[in-house]
C-alpha cells in the first residue's frame, strides 16, 4: 500500500510539471494555432540557467526560480520575435518546422556552452520527507504543488480578470476579428511567448531538482511530454492542458510501478495516438469546441522546378560511378556511401510528404524496422544478405503502413504529432522487446554485404552497391510520379476534399504512397545494419527524422532529384569539412531555419 501511495504521490508531481509544459504549450497554441516544438529547449535553458544561479551564485530557491523564469521569459520573446513573427501568414506547418530548427540551434548551444555531460542540480529540499499515513511525501514534492498549483491560480486570475488576458482570450478565439476590434496581436503573441517560456523554463529547473540530474539532450522528451499532456487535454484549452499533464503523470507512475521504468515512455505515446485517433480534440474539449485543424497540401505551395534532362542524370550517374576509379580516397567513399543511404530515406520521406503532403515525423523508425528486420532475417534464419534486405524493404512498406494508417484522417499538426509519436513507439518497442530485438544489447555479429554470395569488403563495392541502388529506386520513383498515380498522389496532397469529391479514396492513396516511401526506407535500414555491423535502439533516432525532412526541403518537396541533392550538401559538407563536425545538428538547425524563412521551395523546387 506504501509504495503504490508513493507511486500515486510521484505521478501527481510529475504531472504538475508536465501541467506547467502543456499549459504553455496551449498558450501558444490558442494564439497563434502552434506546437510550439522549442518549447523543450526552453525547458533545458531553464534549467541549466537554474544550475548556473544555484552553483555560482548560491540563489536561494525562490530568486533562483526569478531568475529561471526571467531568463525563459526573455528566451521566448526572442523565440517569438525572430524566429516566428517573420513567418506570419504562412501556413501553420511552416513555423511548425522553424520551431524544430530553433530547438536544434538552442540545444547544440547548450551543448557546446556545458558540454554532452550530465549534471546534478542540486537542492537543499531533497532529503527532507515528511510521514504521511502509509507513505512519505517530500519537501520538494511540496514545493513542486505549490508552484503548480499557485501559476494554475496566478494564470487564471490572469486570463479572466485581466485586460491583457481578456486581449489573449479574444485573439485565441478568432485572430482576425480581435485585430480589427483594435487588439495588438503582436503584443498578446509576445506576452503569450514570454509566460509559457518562463513556466517551461521554471518546470525544466523543478525536474532538475527533482530527480538531481540535468541534461541538454532532454529537450526532446520534454517536449513529447508537453506535446501529449496538452493533445490528451485538448490542444489550446488551458484547464485541459492541466488535467492532461496530471492524468499523463499518474499513467507513467503506474506503468511503471507496473511494468519497469523502461515501459514510461512507451504509455505516454500510446495515450498520444489513442487520442488522436479517438478523440483528436482532446478528453476535457467542450462538444461545440472546432474540429482539428482543416489544413489541406503541403506547407510549400508548388514552384516551378529545376529540369535536369535525362540525359545529363544518366551521365552524372555514370560519372559518379567512376568515381571510385578516379578519387579511391576511403574517406570520400565512406561520405559519399552515408549520403546515398540518407538519400534512400529522403526519397521515401519526399513521395510521403511532398508528393502526398503527410509531413511525417517519425520517419526513422522505418529505418529501425528495415535494419531489425534484415538483421534478424539473416542471423536468425540465414538468410542471404541482399534477399533480407529486400524483404526488410517489404516487411518496413507493410508494417510501416499499417501502423500508420489510423492517422491517415488527421490532417496538419495533428498528422506531424501522430507520425512522432508512432516513431517513438517503434523505438521503445524495440527497447523492450528482448525476446526478439535483444533489448538494449542490440544486435551484433550482423553479416557484412553480400551480393550474390559475393562479399563486399572494399569501400568501392560498398559505394557502388548503395549508389546502385539510390539510381535504381530513383528512376522507379520518377516513373512512378509521371504516370497518372502520380498525378493522383498530388491531387491528394493539393486538395484532398476536393480529390474525395472526385471519386478517390484518400486513404487507399496514402497508403500506397507510404508503402512505396517505406520499402525505400526499409531498404536504407537494411543496408545500414549490415554496413555498421551493429544496431541498438538508438542506432536510428528521432533526429534522423528531423535530417530526413531538411534534406527534402533542402532539395525541394516531391522533388527525387533534390532529395538526392540535397542529402549530398547536408550530410557530406559537414564530413568534408570536420572542423564543423561538432556543429553538425547547429548547422541542420540553422539550415531548416533559413530555408523556412528564405527558400521554402527548396534549391531544386517543388513539385
Amino acid at each position: 500500500m506504501a509504495s503504490w501511495f508513493d507511486y500515486t504521490i510521484n505521478g501527481l508531481i510529475i504531472g504538475n510539471i508536465y501541467a506547467l509544459l502543456a499549459v504553455g504549450l496551449a498558450l501558444i497554441f490558442g494564439v497563434s494555432r502552434l506546437i510550439n516544438f522549442a518549447h523543450g529547449s526552453v525547458y533545458v535553458v531553464g534549467a541549466y540557467a537554474g544550475f548556473l544561479a544555484v552553483t555560482h551564485l548560491g540563489t536561494p530557491l525562490p530568486l533562483t526560480i526569478v531568475i529561471v523564469v526571467a531568463v525563459g521569459a526573455l528566451l521566448g520573446l526572442g523565440i517569438e520575435r525572430f524566429g516566428l513573427r517573420p513567418l506570419q501568414g504562412q501556413p501553420h506547418i511552416a513555423p511548425l518546422l522553424a520551431t524544430i530548427g530553433l530547438s536544434f540551434v538552442l540545444d547544440q548551444l547548450v551543448q557546446l556552452a556545458f558540454s554532452p555531460d550530465p549534471r546534478a542540480l542540486p537542492s537543499e529540499l531533497l532529503d527532507r520527507r515528511f510521514q504521511l499515513g502509509s507513505g512519505t511525501i517530500g519537501a520538494l514534492d511540496l514545493v513542486i504543488a505549490f508552484i503548480g498549483l499557485t501559476s494554475a491560480g496566478l494564470l487564471f486570475y490572469f486570463l479572466r480578470f485581466t485586460r491583457l488576458g481578456w486581449a489573449v482570450r479574444a485573439t485565441a478565439q478568432d485572430r482576425d476579428a480581435a485585430q480589427q476590434m483594435g487588439v495588438d496581436v503582436n503584443a498578446v503573441n509576445r506576452a503569450v511567448f514570454a509566460i509559457a517560456s518562463g513556466l517551461g523554463a521554471v518546470s525544466g529547473l523543478l525536474v532538475g531538482m527533482y530527480y538531481n540530474y540535468i541534461d541538454p539532450a532532454m529537450s526532446f522528451q520534454a517536449t513529447l511530454k508537453g506535446v501529449v499532456a496538452q493533445v490528451v487535454g485538448g490542444v489550446g484549452n488551458v484547464p485541459g492542458a492541466i488535467a492532461g499533464g496530471v492524468l499523463l503523470g499518474l499513467v507513467e507512475s503506474y506503468g511503471i510501478a507496473l511494468f519497469g521504468t523502461s515501459y514510461r515512455n512507451l504509455f505516454a505515446f500510446i495515450l498520444l495516438v489513442a487520442i488522436l485517433v479517438l478523440r483528436p480534440n482532446g478528453l476535457f474539449a467542450g462538444k461545440r469546441q472546432a474540429p482539428p485543424e482543416p489544413m489541406t497540401g503541403t506547407f510549400i505551395a508548388p514552384s516551378k522546378p529545376f529540369n535536369v534532362p535525362a540525359p545529363v542524370l544518366v551521365a552524372v550517374a555514370i560519372a559518379l560511378a567512376l568515381l571510385p576509379l578516379v578519387l579511391p580516397n576511403p574517406y570520400v567513399l565512406q561520405i559519399l556511401t552515408n549520403s546515398w543511404l540518407y538519400a534512400l530515406l529522403g526519397l521515401s520521406l519526399t513521395l510521403v510528404a511532398g508528393t502526398v503532403g503527410l509531413v511525417s515525423l517519425g520517419h526513422a523508425a522505418l529505418l529501425a524496422i528495415g535494419g531489425y528486420a534484415s538483421a534478424l532475417l539473416s542471423i536468425d534464419l540465414g538468410m542471404p544478405v541482399t534477399l533480407s534486405i529486400l524483404l526488410a524493404g517489404v516487411i518496413t512498406a507493410a508494417l510501416g503502413t499499417i501502423l500508420v494508417f489510423p492517422s491517415f484522417r488527421l490532417r496538419g499538426h495533428y498528422l506531424s504529432i501522430a507520425t512522432l509519436a508512432i516513431g517513438e513507439i517503434v523505438g521503445l518497442v524495440i527497447l523492450n522487446w528482448e525476446s526478439l530485438t535483444r533489448g538494449p544489447i542490440g544486435i551484433s555479429g550482423i553479416p557484412s554485404l553480400s551480393l550474390f554470395g559475393f562479399e563486399l569488403e572494399s569501400n568501392q563495392s560498398v559505394y557502388w552497391f548503395t549508389l546502385g541502388v539510390v539510381v535504381i529506386l530513383a528512376a522507379l520513383q520518377l516513373r512512378l510520379l509521371s504516370s497518372h498515380l502520380g498525378r493522383v498522389l498530388r491531387a491528394v496532397r493539393d486538395d484532398d476534399v476536393a480529390a474525395r469529391s472526385y471519386g478517390i479514396r484518400l486513404d487507399r492513396y496514402k497508403a500506397l504512397a507510404f508503402t512505396v516511401g517505406g520499402f525505400a526506407a526499409g531498404v536504407s535500414g537494411g543496408i545500414t545494419a549490415h554496413i555498421y555491423s551493429y544496431i541498438n535502439h538508438e542506432t536510428f533516432n528521432s533526429q534522423l527524422s528531423i535530417l530526413a525532412l531538411t534534406i527534402v526541403i533542402l532539395g525541394g518537396m516531391g522533388n527525387v532529384t533534390g532529395a538526392i541533392v540535397g542529402s549530398v550538401l547536408l550530410v557530406g559538407l559537414p564530413e568534408v569539412f570536420r572542423v564543423a563536425a561538432e556543429y553538425r545538428v547547429l548547422i541542420y538547425g540553422l539550415v531548416l531555419l533559413l530555408l523556412v524563412r528564405f527558400r521554402p521551395q527548396g534549391l531544386m523546387g517543388t513539385i
